[in-house]
């Protein structure tokens, strides 16, 4: 007895000593979380109550949306989210008895687990429900490709149809086998779909520029602009289509010597617009527009021109720059920038 006795103090004195993770301090375990990864998050929301509400919580998923996300949704995504969200809500308090399982709950049952290694045991009696609002939520809806959301895609075709540098309105969702995007398009002109569209296409449509492809961007920078800046250009060739924006220069007037300390081109009403991804001889290589009177200028002949960005960001404007063709159209039978995709080249193109 006296044996027994003695083990059992061992025993209770082990058990006094043991340590739990709850026991660190709150910022200590908010440290710890910080740096785990999106399925570590998700394991740890499984062990308990108090786990699951730290680990799920908004400042957390934050990061790993702007780290994953960051380049491809925008205000516009954020939006179409909240309108989801409060469509979700609604329709849950219309009919109590439909209870909403979460995400979590919902990813528990499908195979799409696999991409974060998780075995969920049958028997675990955690709750694993979140709130439709959460940040968490919004990151799985991301990752599961069941929410679309408008974005735009850079194009540039392999070939020499004339159509190089520019990007378009879309509405795309995440395909986590292929790491790739898929996207509905607004137009057909650019066709009902496509699949297996890169990372590097994507970005979220720019602050301040209309939703609707159909309406022309309101400039602000017109007055400010000079020779050499960087730009993006709304152009369409016909009216029932809708703008794409265009990379482009602004270049100099043709009196101009182009020197810096004699340049005057910036105090003229008229401003150059260059298309330095056409050949020289290109009819789409140069254009011009007025400071005072340029929206929604055209003809049915030069197509349609809309709204212009200046481009100050340096890491937008190398992201144009990745996407400069290695050869440049001499001519172009029909179209030039905005073609659709249905220009037709009369000659090869030669490099450049």
């Amino acid at each position: 007895m006296a044996s027994c006795s003695r083990v059992e103090k061992v025993k209770l004195k082990e058990k006094e000593n043991m340590f739990s993770l709850l026991d660190l301090p709150k910022l200590g375990l908010e440290c710890i979380f910080e740096r785990l990864s999106p399925a570590d998050l998700c394991s740890m929301v499984r062990v308990c109550s108090v786990l699951r509400e730290m680990c799920s919580s908004d400042h957390l998923w934050e990061r790993h949306l702007q780290q994953k996300w960051g380049k491809v949704i925008g205000d516009a995504a954020y939006r179409e989210w909240r309108s989801n969200v409060a469509s979700k809500i609604g329709q849950s308090s219309l009919s109590k008895q439909k209870k909403e399982k979460g995400v979590l709950e919902s990813l528990r049952n499908s195979r799409r687990l696999s991409w974060i290694g998780i075995k969920p045991e049958k028997s675990s009696k955690v709750r694993t429900t979140l709130p439709v609002d959460s940040v968490m939520a919004f990151y799985f809806a991301l990752e599961s490709g069941k929410f679309w959301f408008p974005a735009q895609i850079y194009y540039r075709q392999n070939g020499y149809t004339g159509v190089m540098l520019l990007c378009y309105d879309a509405q795309i969702s995440y395909d986590s086998r292929t790491n790739t995007f898929r996207a509905r398009y607004t137009s057909q002109g650019w066709g009902t779909g496509e699949e297996n569209i890169g990372w590097d296409r994507v970005r979220a449509p720019p602050v301040g520029v209309p939703l609707d492809p159909f309406v022309p961007h309101v400039s602000d920078c017109l007055h400010d602009l000079k020779p050499g800046d960087h730009i993006e250009i709304q152009w369409k060739s016909r009216t029932d289509l809708p703008y794409a924006w265009w990379y482009a220069l602004i270049g100099h007037l043709e009196p101009c010597d182009k020197n810096q300390n004699h340049c005057l081109c910036h105090e003229n009403d008229t401003i150059v617009v260059e298309f330095n991804q056409y050949h020289p001889t290109s009819r789409w290589r140069r254009t011009t527009t007025s400071r005072k009177y340029h929206p929604r200028q055209g003809n049915e002949i030069d197509g349609f021109y809309g709204g212009i960005r200046k481009l100050s960001d340096q890491e937008e404007i190398a992201k144009w720059l990745s996407f400069w063709p290695n050869h440049v159209l001499i001519r172009v039978v029909k179209d030039g920038p905005g073609t659709m995709g249905h220009a037709r080249s009369e000659e090869v193109s030669e490099d450049y």
